[in-house]
């Protein structure tokens, strides 16, 4: 029997964030959580911003739980949702506070960016799907509206970044998330210089990038005077949430789709090169950085923070359910046909999801959806109609058949979504981790070390360590 390797794996969502304490021996991974705490975004004035303190303040409180088990933590490691960041100033001193993507100060930059760069000429560049939050139409939009904390910035850190500075004192951005925002280029898998310099960004705000499986360093002194944690080193993994997810997806098949499902759903293929053609474009699919040097061609979907803000709005207005109530609700609907398109803008953020999903069935001509299961069904046909679509476009685009669609990620608990999607798509369903992000951000932390070797390794670990659930058309 080999020694146990502990590490501490943090996975920030979009509506709650965890800290998941790994143990890895003779082949197994086991999890268990030590800490979970809530992620509520905060709206001042016409602005939402995160709540970075308190979920700093809740990092540092794993880490004294962590260190209160007296195990050998050899490392850790963050990942978020992706897009976001910080300002740093010449003091290394965080100025604002991060801006939560859902803000809406980036509507109408995109088209501005059609006159000041050209969007043929931004994705053949960059490969990323147009989205009003991407980190360069933030930056964009900061400049405008935020030119005084714009002026003092000397460095950007993405939000995992971020905390890992904090931890280290040490400063870098991470392959994986930098993608996301839009800045780099796909080909070359680095900053895009010439599109910094055309959006009129500061390029000295950006340093060098470094890959998943890299350590950064070790806890300063005053981290581990505080929590007691001594010995763990930081290490940059996928710490984007989704290519930690698709980092941890044991493929059932050659050319199989994965489906990371939760607050976003993120389904794609993992290609070797991006996909950067008129069809590509036309689709409006992303291609995102991986582990390993992968590129994830993928479309976001406004995913089950439909679903979870539905939930939110019955319990504040008509009474408390869970989500099993939800499912329970959906299969006795009179009306199992409303549906809406999850993407519509009225999505985004609204304050009352609830009106806006029953608004939308009406003005698109459906009717009024009666009672939980009506309005939940609209939201289950909208999610899995788009990802039949999703899945016919990808195989336009890539020219292949893709034989099945692994999902992974908390929304994978929904047996009904699950379902739903073999159903809609005609694909089987492999289920399975539910702790996608988790699970990949240990693997590429297990790497590392060198206590395994490749991503494959990693891969065949998960499946021998969890179960999956198939699904079938």
């Amino acid at each position: 029997m080999g020694e146990a390797v502990y590490t501490l794996a943090f996975d920030f969502g979009a509506s709650s964030g965890r800290m998941i304490l790994g143990k890895y021996e003779d082949g197994r991974i086991e999890i268990k959580e030590l800490h979970r705490f809530a992620n509520d975004p905060v709206r001042i004035g016409k602005n939402i911003y995160w709540d970075y303190f308190r979920l700093y303040h809740e990092l540092k409180v794993g880490l004294k739980k962590a260190a209160a088990s007296k195990l050998p933590i050899r490392s850790l490691a963050v990942d978020t949702w992706g897009v976001d960041y910080g300002l740093i100033d010449k003091d290394g001193n965080l100025i604002g506070n991060p801006i939560n993507y859902r803000d809406d100060r980036t509507i109408g930059v995109i088209d501005k960016f059609d006159e000041i760069i050209g969007l043929k000429k931004l994705y053949a560049h960059t490969g990323i799907q147009f989205m009003n939050f991407n980190t360069i139409f933030q930056l964009y939009a900061d400049k405008q509206m935020r030119p005084d904390i714009y002026e003092k910035a000397e460095r950007l850190l993405f939000v995992p970044e971020l905390f890992g500075y904090f931890l280290t004192g040490i400063m870098y951005n991470e392959y994986t998330f930098a993608s996301t925002g839009q800045l780099l280029d796909a080909k070359k898998r680095d900053w895009d210089d010439e599109i910094i310099r055309e959006a009129g960004i500061k390029r000295s705000l950006f340093g060098p990038l470094v890959k998943p499986g890299t350590v950064i360093g070790d806890l300063i002194p005053e981290v581990v005077e505080e929590t007691g944690l001594k010995g763990a080193k930081l290490i940059a993994v996928g710490s984007h949430d989704t290519a930690s997810a698709v980092a941890a997806t044991p493929f059932e098949e050659k050319n199989a789709a994965f489906l990371s499902c939760g607050t976003w759903s993120l389904l794609g293929l993992e290609m070797d090169e991006p996909v950067l053609t008129e069809e590509s474009y036309e689709y409006n699919y992303t291609n995102e950085g991986g582990v390993e040097g992968k590129i994830r061609l993928l479309k976001n979907i406004n995913g089950l923070w439909i679903m979870q803000n539905l939930r939110k709005n019955w319990c504040e207005f008509e009474g408390e359910v869970s989500f099993p109530d939800i499912i329970e609700a959906s299969r006795a609907a009179k009306r199992q046909d409303f549906i809406i398109n999850p993407n519509d803008p009225r999505f985004t953020a609204p304050i009352n999801m609830m009106k806006e999903v029953i608004g939308y069935c009406e003005e698109s001509g459906q009717g009024t959806p009666q009672g939980l299961g009506e309005i939940a069904m609209a939201i289950y046909n909208g999610l899995t109609n788009e990802y039949k679509t999703t899945i016919e476009n990808l195989e336009k685009i890539t020219g292949t058949t893709i034989p099945c669609i692994n999902m992974v990620g908390g929304g994978i608990q929904d047996k009904l979504l699950c379902e739903l999607t073999a159903k809609r798509t005609g694909k089987k369903v492999v289920t399975g981790p539910t702790e996608g992000s988790v699970l990949g951000n240990i693997v590429m932390q297990l790497k590392a070390l060198g206590v395994i070797h490749t991503l494959e390794e990693g891969r065949e670990i998960v499946k021998r360590s969890f179960e999956q659930d198939v699904y079938l058309p």
